[in-house]
């Protein structure tokens, strides 16, 4: 079997290809061009050619501009908080990226993310949590289909972040050093607001902050400087702390409560996607994550519509934020998810 597998010029994609490469598969690696990623490029290429293996530059800057950097600014604008990362996997790491790997006579793309594959009885691929759950990377991973799943692997899943650490060194890869990459790849300062206003060549107008009563506290500087639970640099004082509970962007309006406001037991999300089955029939109980990395809840999901479901937890949740996801997991599998409104 033919893998190419996505290579970044960092550890885990680079042990990934070793692996597949030690466990007799024929091994080629590509890059996503995305933007001007010149170091990764030349990263990976140094990673190939120490194991011998075929390169390719793959041009997704069309789909990776309109999926993600586009989508980036326009939820931010609209008052959400999106993920880059779910949005990008499954536009362009396994849409575009996919479709360039397949399309140069490749089996399966392959990379470096913590989880596993499993085939149920029925012959669906099932997503699992990685087994390193500091690391586990499902949560970015809920919106592949069946196509997307069925012709990719994940050599990491069984594995430790330490463990791909010591391989890197006992093979002598070019990056067995190399830091972490950070969460939002094509904003390098990780000031995302002065890059939201750079490129739409404005600054974002000002507009009030009121408290859930609706009592006038003070200006904000533009509805992108701020997100759901933050309270740091709001500029206001009050009896209590205060946080950002909503914003309302078609009033330009920033809402501010007290810590107890913030919580809340629902959620409604749209762009849903399932892994285990096509569509949720009546009600399901699940665990479930509104943000990356944070310890699941237990919830009961249901379908307001075609597109919609409501979910309901036990237990109230701190600051659910519209634009991030919502992630469902029915013990290690992932049920799938969608994105917060």
């Amino acid at each position: 079997m033919k893998i190419c597998v996505a290579m970044s010029g960092g550890v885990d994609s680079s042990v990934a290809a070793k692996i597949l490469c030690d466990n007799g598969y024929t091994v080629g690696g590509a890059i996503m061009k995305l933007f001007d990623n010149g170091t990764d490029i030349t990263d990976a290429k140094a990673v190939a050619e120490h194991l011998r293996i075929a390169f390719d530059e793959i041009d997704c800057r069309d789909s990776f501009k309109r999926k993600v950097m586009d989508n980036f600014i326009n939820c931010y604008v609209n008052g959400g908080t999106p993920n880059p990362c779910v949005v990008c996997n499954e536009f362009v790491k396994f849409g575009a990226f996919l479709d360039g790997v397949l399309s140069l006579g490749y089996d399966k793309v392959a990379t470096g993310h913590y989880v596993s594959l499993e085939q149920d009885a029925n012959g669906r691929t099932l997503l699992k949590k990685g087994a390193d759950e500091t690391k586990d990377q499902s949560y970015v991973l809920y919106g592949l289909n069946q196509y997307q799943l069925s012709h990719s692997m994940f050599p990491l899943g069984s594995m430790s972040k330490a463990q791909i650490r010591e391989l890197a060194n006992e093979y002598s890869l070019p990056c067995a050093h190399r830091p972490e990459s950070q969460d939002i790849c094509f904003i390098k300062d990780g000031d995302y607001a002065s890059y939201i206003e750079n490129t739409l060549g404005k600054k974002l107008p000002e507009g009030d902050m009121c408290l859930t009563s609706g009592e006038l506290m003070a200006k904000h500087n533009g509805i992108i400087h701020y997100t759901i639970g933050q309270r740091k640099g709001l500029g206001v004082s009050y009896k209590e702390p205060l946080f950002v509970v909503r914003k309302d962007a078609q009033t330009n309006i920033i809402i501010l409560g007290t810590s107890q406001e913030l919580f809340g037991k629902t959620l409604t999300a749209n762009n849903l996607n399932f892994i285990p089955f096509d569509k949720l029939e009546g009600k399901l109980t699940v665990t479930a994550r509104t943000r990356y990395h944070q310890k699941e809840a237990k919830a009961t999901i249901s379908m307001l519509d075609e597109n919609r479901l409501l979910a309901e937890f036990d237990t109230p949740q701190r600051a659910i934020c519209p634009g991030q996801s919502v992630v469902f997991y029915d013990g290690e599998y992932v049920i799938g998810g969608g994105i917060i409104e």
